[in-house]
């Protein structure tokens, strides 16, 4: 079995309108359909994740506050990249949010460990 690293990225503006317009009722609708979507693939899931909160950016020059569009991570195993893929379909709750979108890259093994 692969290892994927899944991104869950969505606009920073989408993803503040949905969160403020949302009632307490709709964020626990949200939230169980995450948790069936889990537990439906448990075997394929390594590490559940989590929401990201903001972002520092290191380089050369020193550190300072930045923004992307991504807002949580999950950590999956499959056969291939395009397996991993198939996990995600269209009624994955993350993509029931306007404008969010998964992106989902292979964790290459290191020489040697």
């Amino acid at each position: 079995m692969k290892k994927f690293m899944v991104l869950y990225m969505a606009s920073g503006a989408e993803f503040e309108k949905m969160m403020k317009n949302s009632t307490p009722e709709q964020q626990k609708k949200g939230m169980d359909a995450w948790m069936k979507w889990m537990n439906d693939h448990k075997k394929s899931i390594v590490e559940g994740g989590a929401p990201l909160g903001k972002t520092k950016r290191v380089d050369a020059k020193g550190a300072s506050n930045t923004k992307n569009d991504v807002g949580g991570y999950s950590v999956v195993q499959a056969e291939s990249h395009d397996a991993a893929a198939k996990l995600f379909g269209k009624e994955h709750p993350h993509l029931q949010m306007p404008g969010a979108w998964v992106e989902i890259l292979e964790v290459m093994p290191v020489p040697g460990m």
